[in-house]
């Protein structure tokens, strides 16, 4: 699976993935991506550019 990548149309931040061919497969708002993951305890490391795959661990 492809990294997650920052994108800003319209000054609206997004974090997308892409899918094989470089279309974009999902994409969610950064800042509910965000909130979400502040709700969340974690429990798992995930790989950079993987953050929806798993949890952040604060630092």
């Amino acid at each position: 699976m492809s990294k997650r990548e920052e994108i800003a149309p319209n000054g609206d931040k997004r974090y997308i993935r892409r899918d094989d061919q470089g279309r974009i497969k999902t994409s969610v708002e950064e800042g509910a991506s965000l909130s979400a993951d502040a709700r969340h305890k974690a429990e798992a490391e995930a790989k950079p550019g993987q953050g929806d795959r798993g949890d952040r661990h604060a630092k």
